[in-house]
C-alpha cells in the first residue's frame, strides 16, 4: 500500500468490536478500525478514485478477501491521510484473522526447494558436528578453518562453509531459532514470483456497516438467544460486544436466555459492575432458576468454566452481600430440586460452599441451610439452635428430607431412576424420566433397548419430548438411528477442556426397526412441527451440498476457526496438485516448546503406511515434504513449520487418508502457548513465501491442556477432507507420529465410516425441515449448478414433503425459471447468490452475502430456532 497510503503512517489497533463485526459479519466499521479519528468529509464535488483505494482493494484481495460496492464508495470518499488510516486498520484486522500477522519463517527459509534429499545423511551430520566439533579446529566436515563459530543463543559449533546460514531459520544442530541479532541469520534470498493465486473457498465480500449500533446490539440479541453452547470463539465475542454495549438501562439483556453457560456468563459481568448493586436481587430472580445455574455463576466469578467441566484453580472470597443474595436465591427454590441439584454436583458444591458459607444466618435462608446439610452430611444436634432449625425443615418436608440418626436424608429422583432401570421396571423409570424430558431424550435408545412396551413409550416421548431443546433432539434422533442401522463404530466426543476422541465398536443391541422407525418419526416430526411455527416465506433455496455437513455438536469445544465447519464434516480438496498444511507457534518466555507438524498415512482398513514428519522431512519423489523441525519458538519470530502433499501422487501410492497431527513433543499444553494455531491451504503455487495469505482455506487455533490433536483427516479415494476438530490423550514427553500410529489409524477409519454413514443429523435435514415447513416453493441447487423447484402436493402430508425434499425426489419442474423471486431463506454451502433484502441465510463460505440486507445465520441458529 506504499505507493497511496504515503509515509510515516502509523497502524493503529483495530477496536475489538471492530474485529468481531468483521469475522462473524464481513462488515468494516471505519471509525474503529482507524483508531476512531474523525472522518474528514471533501466538498461536494467527487473524489476520484486514486492510487491508494486500488492498492488497497489490491492488499485485501492478497488476503482472500473483496471490497463490495458500499464499501468502496465509502472508502472513495475519503481523504488520503484518513484512507491510510483505515487501510492500514483493515489490513491489520484482516491479517490477525487469516494469520498473516505472525512472521513464518521454517527451518529451511526457501522450503520446499531446500529440502534435503536424505534426511537420515542430514541426520549423522548434526550428530558427528555436535560430537566432534571443536571452536579452534578445522572444521570435521569440510576442514576449513576459521569458518566454525557459535551460534547463539545455544552455542552450538558450526561451520558456515558447511552449513547454509542463509537458508537455516534455526540452529542447524538443535534447530532452536537463532537470535535474530545474531552474525549467522542472513537475510533469506528473494523468492520467485508465485503468478496469480485463485481466489479460496472462502473469499467473502466486505461491506460498509451501516449502524454500528444496530449491528452491536443485533449480534448481542442473536447470541444471547441462542439456544445451543457457544464456542469459546463466541464467548470472546460475546464479551468484546458487551463490553462496548456496557450495562446502561440493561436494555440488551433479554427476560430469557435460554442456554444457562451463557446466563453464567452475562450475570457475572452484572454482579461486577456497583452500579447494579441494588438490581442484582431481580437479576437473580428472573436469571437463577435452578441451583445449577447459581454453580455456573459461582464457576465464573471463580475464573472457572461455565459448563462445570473443569473447578476453578483458585477461589476468592465472595462479598458478604452477594452470598447473602445467592443463599436467598437457593432458599427460594422448590426444596426438592434444591436438594437433586446439590447433590447432582455434589462435589463441586462441596467447594463451592466453603466460600459461600451456608450455615452463616442459617435462619434467613432455613432451606438453603438444610440442603447443605444434606450434602455435607452435617450432623443434627437437637441441643442447639442450628440443629433445632434443621430437624424443623425436615418435619415441614417429610417427602423430602427425613431426620435420621442424627443426619439428615433424602432420596432423590435420579437414585429412584436407576433403582428402577437395575431392577427393569421400565414402567416406574419411564414415569420419573418423563418429568425430566431432557433426560428422558438423552436416555431413550436405553429405555427402547429394554422396554417390553414400545407402545408407552412412544407414547410418552411424544408427549414429554415436545419442551426438550432442539440440539437434544437432534442427538437424540442421531442416537436412535445409529442404534436401529447396522451395527458400526461408536464415536465419542466426551466433554472436557477439549474434544477427546475416542472410538470402540458398537455391540449394543439393534433396535427393533418398527420402534426405531417410530421415534425417529417422533423425534423428525417434532422438530418439523416447530419449523412449522416460524414465520412462512414464499422462497427458500438450498443447496444439496448441505448433506456433507453435520448439524453442529459439542460446540464448547470447537476451536476458533477462520471457517466455522461442523465437526465431522466434509468438503472437496483445494483445487491444484498441492495441498500445504501450516502451523505456527510462540512459546512463552521461559518456556522452550517444541511443536511438530505430522502427517500419518493409512490405507483403506486403517493400516499404516508412511508418515512425513520431522524424522522423514522427505515421502517418496516430493509426494510429501517437511518444512523443517524448529525446536523453539520464541518471540518476535516464534516457529512455524509446513508439509506440502501432492495428493494425486499418493492416492497412486495406494494411500487413501492422511492424518493431519500436532504434537506438543515436550509435553507443553497447547492453551499455555502465548499463541498457536495451524490450517491448510490450497495450491501455493511456485516460490514466493512459505505463508500464501490468499491461498488460507482454513485457520484454526491450538488451545485446550492437550498435547496431540488431530484437527483433520483426508480422503484421497474421495478427493475429499473431513474436519473432526479432535484431540488424543496423550502423557509424557516425546509424542511422535511412531508412537500412536496405531491408534491415529483406527480413529481415522472409525472418524471417517461414523460421519459418512450418516450416524449424525445433517445440516441438509434441518434445512430441508426448514423449507418444507414454511416455503410456498423451495428451490434446490444440486452440486453441478443446475437448479430444480419443488412444491407441496394438495393433500400431501408435511413430513412426506419433507422427506420427498430430503431424498431429492422427482422436482416440480414447472417452478423453476427466471419468473421466481429472489429466495426469503437460504441455506447454502456458497453465498453465491442474490437474496431478497431481509432474508435469513446460512453459509458455509459467505462469498457475496452482505449482512447488511440479508440476516446471516450461524449454523447453530438454524437450529436453536426450532425451539417452542
Amino acid at each position: 500500500m506504499a505507493i497511496a497510503l504515503g509515509t510515516g503512517t502509523k497502524r493503529a489497533t483495530p477496536d475489538p468490536v471492530a474485529i468481531v463485526l468483521l469475522r462473524r459479519s464481513g462488515l468494516v466499521v471505519p471509525g474503529l478500525l482507524a483508531g476512531g479519528r474523525k472522518v474528514k468529509r471533501p466538498g461536494r464535488q467527487s473524489v476520484p478514485v486514486g492510487p491508494g483505494l486500488l492498492a488497497l482493494e489490491a492488499d485485501v484481495l492478497a488476503l482472500g478477501y473483496l471490497i463490495g460496492p458500499r464499501l468502496r464508495a465509502h472508502l472513495a470518499e475519503q481523504e488520503t491521510e484518513r484512507l491510510a488510516a483505515i487501510g492500514l486498520g483493515l489490513i491489520g484486522a484482516l491479517e490477525s484473522i487469516v494469520g498473516a500477522n505472525k512472521p513464518h519463517v521454517p527451518l529451511f527459509r526457501n522450503f520446499p526447494r531446500s529440502v534435503p534429499d536424505d534426511t537420515y545423511a542430514l541426520w549423522v551430520r548434526r550428530v558427528f558436528t555436535l560430537l566432534l566439533q571443536d571452536p579452534y579446529q578445522p572444521c570435521v566436515l569440510c576442514g576449513q578453518v576459521e569458518t566454525v563459530s557459535a551460534v547463539a543463543p545455544c552455542a552450538h559449533l558450526v561451520c558456515t562453509g558447511c552449513w547454509d546460514m542463509g537458508d537455516y531459520a534455526g540452529c542447524p544442530i538443535c534447530h532452536q531459532r537463532i537470535d535474530p541479532a545474531g552474525p549467522f541469520l542472513h537475510p533469506t534470498r528473494a523468492a520467485g514470483p508465485t503468478g496469480q493465486l485463485p481466489l479460496p473457498r472462502r473469499v467473502a465480500a466486505l461491506e460498509l456497516v451501516d449502524d454500528l449500533n444496530r449491528s452491536v446490539y443485533r449480534t448481542v440479541e442473536v447470541m444471547l438467544a441462542r439456544r445451543t453452547p457457544l464456542t469459546p470463539q463466541d464467548k470472546g465475542d460475546l464479551g468484546a460486544l458487551l463490553d462496548r454495549v456496557g450495562p446502561g438501562d440493561l436494555g440488551w439483556l433479554p427476560d430469557e436466555i435460554p442456554i444457562r453457560e451463557t446466563r453464567a456468563l452475562v450475570l457475572a459481568r452484572l454482579v461486577a459492575d456497583p452500579a447494579l448493586a441494588d438490581r442484582l436481587p431481580d437479576l437473580f430472580t428472573t436469571h437463577i432458576g435452578t441451583a445449577t445455574d447459581a454453580l455456573r455463576l459461582l464457576y465464573v466469578l471463580h475464573g472457572g468454566d461455565a459448563g462445570l467441566v473443569t473447578a476453578p484453580t483458585r477461589r476468592r472470597s465472595l462479598p458478604r452481600r452477594l452470598r447473602r443474595l445467592l443463599l436467598a436465591r437457593l432458599a427460594a427454590l422448590p426444596l426438592a430440586a434444591l436438594v437433586e441439584d446439590l447433590h447432582r454436583h455434589g462435589p463441586a458444591w462441596q467447594r463451592m460452599a466453603e466460600n459461600l458459607h451456608p450455615f452463616e444466618r442459617a435462619d434467613h435462608h432455613p432451606n438453603a441451610a438444610a440442603a447443605f446439610a444434606v450434602l455435607r452430611g452435617t450432623p443434627v444436634d437437637l441441643a442447639t439452635g442450628f440443629g433445632r432449625l434443621l430437624a424443623g425443615v425436615a418435619a415441614a418436608h417429610p417427602t423430602i428430607l427425613e431426620h435420621d440418626r442424627g443426619r439428615l436424608r433424602t432420596s432423590g429422583w435420579a437414585a429412584r431412576v436407576e433403582q428402577a432401570l437395575e431392577a427393569w421396571d421400565i414402567g416406574t423409570a419411564l414415569d420419573l424420566l418423563a418429568r425430566r424430558p431432557g433426560v428422558l431424550a438423552r436416555r431413550l435408545v436405553e429405555l427402547a433397548s429394554r422396554t417390553d412396551e414400545p407402545e408407552a413409550l412412544v407414547a410418552t416421548a411424544g408427549t414429554a419430548l415436545r419442551t426438550v431443546s432442539p440440539g437434544v433432539l437432534l442427538a437424540a434422533l442421531g442416537a436412535v438411528r445409529a442404534a436401529t442401522w447396522p451395527a458400526g463404530t461408536r464415536l465419542f466426543f466426551p466433554r472436557g477442556g477439549s474434544a477427546r476422541l475416542w472410538a470402540q465398536p458398537d455391540h449394543r443391541p439393534r433396535l427393533d426397526a418398527n420402534l426405531g422407525a417410530a421415534l425417529d418419526a417422533i423425534l423428525s416430526g417434532e422438530l418439523l412441527d416447530r419449523a412449522a411455527g416460524l414465520p412462512p416465506v414464499e422462497v427458500a433455496l438450498l443447496d444439496a451440498g448441505l448433506a456433507d455437513l453435520v448439524a453442529p455438536f459439542t460446540e464448547r469445544t470447537a476451536s476458533a476457526a477462520l471457517v466455522r465447519l461442523p465437526r465431522g464434516s466434509s468438503q472437496p480438496l483445494p483445487d491444484g496438485r498441492v495441498v500445504r498444511l501450516f502451523l505456527h507457534w510462540t512459546e512463552p518466555a521461559g518456556t522452550r516448546v517444541d511443536l511438530d507438524l505430522s502427517v500419518a498415512m493409512y490405507n483403506g482398513d486403517g493400516g499404516f503406511v508412511g508418515w512425513c514428519d520431522y524424522t522423514r522431512l522427505r515421502y517418496g519423489d516430493r509426494l510429501a515434504l517437511h518444512s523443517g523441525d524448529l525446536t523453539s519458538a520464541p518471540a518476535p519470530l516464534g516457529a512455524s513449520e509446513f508439509v506440502d502433499l501432492n495428493v494425486a501422487a499418493l492416492r497412486r501410492q495406494g494411500i487413501r487418508y492422511l492424518t493431519m497431527v500436532v504434537f506438543s513433543y515436550n509435553d507443553v499444553p497447547f492453551d499455555a502457548m502465548t499463541d498457536a494455531f495451524a490450517g491448510f491451504m490450497g495450491d501455493p503455487g511456485q516460490g514466493g513465501s512459505p505463508f500464501q495469505s490468499k491461498a488460507v482455506e482454513q485457520r484454526f487455533d491450538l488451545t485446550g491442556s492437550v498435547k496431540v490433536a488431530t484437527p483433520l483427516l483426508v480422503d484421497l479415494e474421495e478427493h475429499r477432507l473431513r474436519w473432526v476438530d479432535a484431540a488424543m490423550g496423550g502423557t509424557g514427553g516425546e509424542h511422535s507420529v511412531a508412537r500412536y500410529s496405531s491408534t491415529l489409524g483406527r480413529l481415522t477409519v472409525a472418524a471417517d465410516r461414523h460421519f459418512a454413514a450418516g450416524r449424525r443429523v445433517s445440516l441438509w435435514e434441518v434445512a430441508c425441515w426448514h423449507a418444507a415447513a414454511r416455503a410456498a416453493t423451495v428451490l434446490v441447487r444440486h452440486r453441478d449448478g443446475t437448479v430444480v423447484g419443488y412444491r407441496r402436493d394438495d393433500g400431501e402430508p408435511v413430513p412426506t414433503y419433507a422427506a420427498r425434499l430430503a431424498a431429492l425426489g422427482p422436482p416440480d419442474r414447472d417452478v423453476t425459471g427466471d419468473d421466481v423471486p429472489p429466495a426469503n431463506f437460504a441455506a447454502l454451502v456458497r453465498g453465491d447468490v442474490p437474496l431478497a433484502d431481509g432474508a435469513g441465510a446460512y453459509a458455509l463460505y459467505r462469498s457475496g452475502l452482505d449482512a447488511g440486507t440479508v440476516d446471516l445465520l450461524d449454523a447453530a441458529d438454524l437450529i436453536g430456532t426450532l425451539s417452542r
